[in-house]
This record gives structure tokens, C-alpha cells and sequence, in this order.
């Protein structure tokens, strides 16, 4: 038996086709048979949902659970299956479904958006020089790879 403990996003990035939503470690865990796995990222670790017909576009992907050192792939084609998979990821993407606001094409504000972009990437990498600071791996991992996908 499969049940949902915990299903929160790492973060969520969207585009104009799809919604993904990332998922790491503590963020997203599954009672199986009774005993309580935690998500791992080994294979996938995202949700993508297709913004025009709001079906999740990677049903294929395989996401890893781990206790001690057992370890189960479930698909997400089997998440689905789940009607609390689906109420915790309506959730999380109800914000990001609505019709996106034509932004006003004005130089000030193109400005203002660089900024903010500049502020966002050196606040990551601030993060990520905390991490090796305090010599915390899996933030570091975890960190590295929003950085690898966002500017690499």
C-alpha cells in the first residue's frame, strides 16, 4: 500500500509551456507498506505539468525512496493513481496555473527585471559559499544543481 506522508516543492519553475515542480530529500516522502521511505534524487527529480491541458507531462520518470538501505522506484504513473498525490500537486501548482499578465514593455521596468535576476543569482551563489562554509553537503549538492540549472 502506497500513501503520501509529505509532498512539498524544492521549488518551482514554470515557462510558458510547462510548470515543473522540483522535488528534494525532506521534501517529499511515502509510507509503503506501512514504513515511511524518503524521495531521493537519483533518477528524476521533477513533476512537469503541461500548462494547456494540465495533465503531468513526465508520467514515465522514476523517482527513488529510500529506508536505511532499502530502496523502491515508484513511476509517477503510479503516483497519479493516487487521489492524495493529486490534491497535494493541485496544491502546490494552482498559483502558476492562471493566465500569466502581459508585462508592460517599458525600459524601467526590462531594468528592474535584470536586477532582480543579478540579485536572485548572487543570493544563490552567497548560499552556496554558506554551505562549503559549513561544510553541509547536501545543501551544497543541492544548491550546485539549481545553479547548474538555471545559468549553465
Amino acid at each position: 500500500m502506497l500513501t503520501i506522508k509529505m509532498l512539498k516543492p524544492y521549488y518551482v519553475k514554470e515557462d510558458k509551456r510547462f510548470i515543473r515542480v522540483v522535488l528534494a530529500y525532506q521534501y517529499f516522502s511515502l509510507f509503503i507498506d506501512d514504513e515511511l521511505y524518503q524521495f531521493i534524487p537519483m533518477e528524476s527529480r521533477e513533476i512537469i505539468i503541461d500548462r494547456k491541458s494540465k495533465r503531468v507531462h513526465n508520467v514515465f520518470d522514476i523517482f527513488v525512496f529510500q529506508r536505511g538501505k532499502r530502496i523502491v522506484y515508484v513511476s509517477v504513473a503510479d503516483l497519479i493513481k493516487l487521489p492524495e498525490f493529486l490534491t497535494h500537486l493541485n496544491s502546490i501548482t494552482i498559483p502558476y496555473e492562471a493566465e500569466k499578465i502581459e508585462k508592460p514593455k517599458d525600459p524601467a521596468y526590462s531594468q528592474l527585471e535584470e536586477i532582480i535576476a543579478d540579485m536572485e543569482k548572487e543570493n544563490l551563489r552567497r548560499l552556496i559559499n554558506r554551505a562549503i562554509d559549513r561544510s553541509d553537503k547536501k545543501a551544497f549538492t543541492e544548491l550546485s544543481d539549481v545553479w547548474n540549472e538555471e545559468y549553465c
